[in-house]
């Protein structure tokens, strides 16, 4: 059997050829195990295998991998790290049993490890907190790096698994946008799902400091410019998804507020990384960190293209 990734361990079950894979990292958690049934129905619905990965730290702190002298056979922390990917293969099969599942048991701390593994998959799937979590965090650690530092697609598993609701993707209007809303119109079409196009802005209208002035008219005015934005950002991506019913929602307020709000009927928001006027020394947008933070449901972190 032989390892998918330079540095990991042996690998079970390894079918599928060699398809751009859908990983999700595996610990035994139940936010874990979550996120292996979302990343079976990804795989699904995108005809791709399933690469389910367990981050195995212990080779790291130099300590025993077998079982104690005075234990049994089947224990020690290489067997128990074994059970987790066994647990998470049969949670996989029991969603979706035609999906070729490979696994993978890599050395090292599981946000490199996940880092790592995703280099060559269409998108990484991974649970809000895993076994390792402090309840006074909003979102795990391992979720904050993934999407802070990774070059896939991560789809964080949060809130409330729907199988109903729209998904609703946040489009600011700049080039960065591109790939997310691509993104959210790809899984709307999987879905079978609408798309709520959201687009928000808090600037009133534009006017010389001491210049008389209609509010109401410069608030329509901002809201056609807005409007228009959106529809051209759209316009580039719709006509590849004929199918797939679309809503626009323009508000003037806080983005993340509003997507945060609209998350609670949602089955999936998706965002990107950066947004317009996001800072470059920022590893990822205020935006998307606080709907990451605080979404009712799980939420697709899209990053900006390459090159």
């Amino acid at each position: 059997m032989n390892s998918l990734d330079a540095g990991a361990g042996p690998a079970m079950n390894t079918e599928g050829g060699g398809a751009r894979p859908v990983v999700v990292g595996a610990d035994g958690s139940a936010s874990s195990l979550a996120a292996v049934r979302i990343a079976t129905r990804e795989a699904a619905w995108r005809h791709l295998p399933l690469r389910i990965v367990h981050a195995f730290i212990w080779p790291l702190m130099h300590v025993t991998m077998g079982p104690s002298e005075a234990g049994p056979g089947e224990g020690g922390l290489r067997h128990d790290a074994e059970r987790t990917l066994a647990e998470a293969v049969a949670v996989a099969r029991e969603t979706d049993p035609s999906v070729s599942v490979l696994t993978d048991l890599m050395t090292g701390a599981p946000s490199p490890v996940l880092l790592r593994a995703a280099r060559d998959a269409d998108l990484l799937v991974i649970g809000d907190r895993g076994l390792g979590g402090f309840t006074g965090l909003l979102v795990g650690s391992v979720a904050v790096q993934c999407t802070a530092h990774g070059r896939t697609p991560v789809l964080v598993v949060r809130g409330e698994e729907r199988s109903t609701g729209a998904v609703v993707v946040g489009a600011d209007g700049s080039p960065d946008s591109v790939p997310t809303i691509e993104a959210a119109f790809a899984e709307a079409e999987m879905r079978k799902a609408e798309l709520t196009a959201v687009h928000s802005w808090t600037r009133a209208g534009g006017h010389a400091h001491g210049e008389h002035h209609d509010h109401k008219h410069d608030s329509a005015t901002v809201a056609e410019e807005e409007g228009h934005l959106l529809e051209q950002a759209l316009a580039q991506v719709r006509k590849d998804h004929p199918d797939v019913r679309t809503r626009e929602h323009l508000v003037r307020g806080r983005p993340a507020k509003v997507l945060i709000e609209l998350s609670k009927q949602a089955q999936l928001v998706v965002v990107g990384a950066h947004g317009r006027g996001g800072l470059t020394g920022l590893l990822l947008g205020s935006v998307s960190h606080q709907v990451l933070h605080h979404a009712y449901c799980p939420v697709l972190v899209v990053p900006r293209a390459s090159g």
